[in-house]
């Protein structure tokens, strides 16, 4: 099966000389969920401008469904749906109006059961008819998800989607995403939220610097690049590392009555042995331990900082 998003070392230089994409190249498949993480300025909102035709990358190629951005740009934007990070809505008009006018800017017929059926999902049917200067951020934030459903698109665009959202409607969000995801819809969505593409995503994309560091099944990305913490919880608390446990990766936490280890768990030796041996040696003693895998948050800190 053929990704419905492919874009091939697609650059992007501004007339500053401030190179935002540098060769960027990345497939997104069919129906997944994929997070592109990134600190800010790392190229995310742009590469997702010139997928959406909002933004003219400088080099490269994209396809969209099969549908090249430039030759076939009206095919290409009508299978997208984006909501943008900033919100931009007219803010006298009402709801159903503002969603029912972003349906007809891609030439398709009123179709008010599905306008209905999608303010009722983001729990906006009950304020159809409100202005939208009336809603709140959390609302609004949501009006912009209606207003990018509303011409039934197979790819959506979330760009920070829960900025500003208060984490009960964030999790509704959630829900909702999953339920476009059931329904065929792919979501790409960006995210300052660490915990947001642990828990929704299928695959993790990283880019930095305007360009992709890695792109991984989000449970493989954490097998094969996480690293785990062994905690010894000690009888006696510490001062200070002896000088004899130099040569293992250790810190010292809650206020010394703690030794935490941090290993490669992929690695054939651990040095889990060696360390027990060095503790009984320098007299160490504990009483408990346990271990901790890295989280995405980790591995993420981790893959800039190496960049």
């Amino acid at each position: 099966m053929h990704p419905i998003i492919s874009v091939s070392n697609v650059t992007k230089k501004y007339a500053s000389g401030l190179e935002a994409l540098k060769g960027v190249s990345l497939d997104i498949e069919r129906g997944e969920i994929f997070a592109l993480l990134g600190p800010n300025g790392a190229g995310k909102t742009t590469l997702i401008g010139i997928i959406c035709g909002t933004v003219n990358a400088s080099g490269g190629a994209i396809t969209v469904d099969g549908h090249d951005i430039n030759r076939d740009y009206r095919a290409a934007r009508s299978l997208i749906g984006l909501v943008p990070q900033e919100l931009a809505t007219d803010t006298f008009e009402n709801v159903w109006n503002t969603v029912s006018f972003s349906r007809g800017l891609f030439g398709l017929p009123p179709r008010p059961a599905h306008i209905a059926k999608v303010l009722k999902e983001l729990s906006l049917l009950d304020r159809r008819n409100s202005r939208i200067i009336t809603l709140s951020g959390g609302m609004k934030r949501r009006v912009m998800i209606a207003k990018a459903l509303a011409h039934e698109p197979q790819i959506l665009f979330l760009d920070e989607p829960t900025a500003g959202v208060d984490v009960e409607l964030r999790k509704g969000m959630w829900e909702l995403i999953r339920e476009l995801r059931a329904n065929g819809v792919t979501i790409i969505l960006t995210t300052h939220y660490i915990e947001e593409a642990e828990e929704m995503a299928d695959r993790i994309g990283v880019i930095n610097k305007g360009q992709i560091v890695v792109v991984e099944e989000k449970a493989e990305l954490i097998r094969k690049l996480g690293r785990k913490q062994l905690t010894l919880d000690l009888q006696k608390r510490l001062d200070a590392i002896p000088v004899g446990l130099n040569g293992h990766q250790l810190t010292l936490a809650a206020d010394g009555h703690q030794l935490v280890y941090t290993y490669d768990s992929q690695s054939e030796r651990t040095g889990i042995t060696s360390l027990l041996n060095d503790l009984s040696v320098a007299g160490i003693r504990f009483k408990d331990l346990s271990t901790r895998q890295s989280s995405l948050e980790d591995i993420f800190v981790g893959l800039v900082s190496q960049k």
